[in-house]
């Protein structure tokens, strides 16, 4: 395959597959080794995301990289050589378009999104993927609003429920909140997709929500009361999920870990506690042994424990 180059005055993306292209030639990335994610060449060559996903996607149509689920974009391994032929091969013909269908184009999606992020889906990166022409894609899903909902659905459809429910509605509410944040945590950028005021209207997504208002269901509590609860148990899920995407974007955007990021912070975190304007804050953080760890995990858990300990009340009491 001819290998485009990226010389002096060459467009930004063009350098980046030069450069990309020069450490793997040179064996400093080898096969199976991760490529920068687009967040990452984003952020070192101070570029637009779009222009950090046309570099990956060139290196992919040069057979240099592949995706791989839930791993990111690795170095490909090398072609193997053809065995000699006895028989003078045939003349070219262009080889067919691999089969599409709707399921394989949402699968690649969804592969890109967890690996790189929202942004940087495109259909055009997907048809890329697919090794298949652009405009293929368009046969399947009209546009990329219309794949992302495709996206969701298939993503929300991973995780089932039993059919014999725990009869006690808070082990049942436990089952879906402890379900649906698997998914998020499997999938962050689903949390970004659907607000409580504009949720997503997914058959899949209803599948979950159905599964906790069964469980609310029959406690007497009145329609109205009982979707309040049903959404406050959706906005805890939520609510935490959303920061699993943020802090992977805050990431890129500063080339600081989490950790990082709050050690330089740690002076002016000093300079707060030292100055009396926060004695109760000043308390607390000089009480943490080796620093606070804020774990998403351990948040969640305790959140659910705490809502639905203070629910209790109100769904047996009104059933009562």
């Amino acid at each position: 395959m001819t290998q485009i180059t990226g010389g002096v005055g060459a467009p930004p993306y063009l350098r980046i597959v030069a450069e990309l292209r020069r450490r793997i030639a040179e064996g400093e990335l080898a096969p199976g080794d991760r490529i920068p994610s687009t967040r990452r060449i984003a952020e070192e060559w101070g570029v637009a995301l779009a222009t950090a996903t046309k570099a990956l996607t060139t290196l992919r149509l040069e057979g240099l990289v592949e995706a791989r689920p839930r791993i990111g974009t690795v170095v490909a391994a090398p072609a193997p050589a053809s065995p000699p032929s006895a028989e003078p091969p045939s003349p070219a013909s262009p080889s067919p378009e691999p089969e599409l269908s709707l399921d394989r184009i949402v699968r690649t999606a969804i592969g890109i999104a967890d690996s790189e992020g929202l942004p940087a889906l495109s259909m055009r990166g997907v048809a890329a993927r697919l090794g298949v022409a652009p405009m293929s894609t368009y046969r399947y899903v009209p546009s990329k609003e219309e794949l992302v909902l495709h996206m969701a659905d298939a993503a929300f459809g991973e995780e089932g429920y039993p059919a014999d429910a725990p009869e006690d509605w808070r082990a049942r509410v436990e089952l879906g909140a402890r379900t649906m944040w698997r998914l998020y945590r499997r999938h962050p950028w689903l949390a970004q997709l659907g607000s409580l005021t504009r949720p997503l209207f997914v058959p899949r997504l209803l599948d979950h929500g159905e599964w906790i208002l069964g469980a609310l269901d029959g406690h007497g509590l009145d329609p109205t009361r009982l979707f309040d609860i049903h959404v406050l148990i959706y906005s805890h899920v939520q609510g935490l999920a959303v920061h699993l995407e943020r802090e992977a974007h805050a990431e890129a955007a500063t080339g600081q870990s989490e950790d990082q990021w709050m050690d330089s912070r740690t002076p002016d975190l000093q300079a707060l506690a030292r100055s009396g304007r926060f004695p109760t804050f000043a308390k607390v953080v000089g009480g943490f042994e080796g620093g606070y760890d804020l774990r998403l995990d351990d948040l969640f858990e305790l959140g659910l424990k705490a809502l639905l300990d203070g629910l209790r009340p109100l769904v047996e009491g009104e059933s009562a």
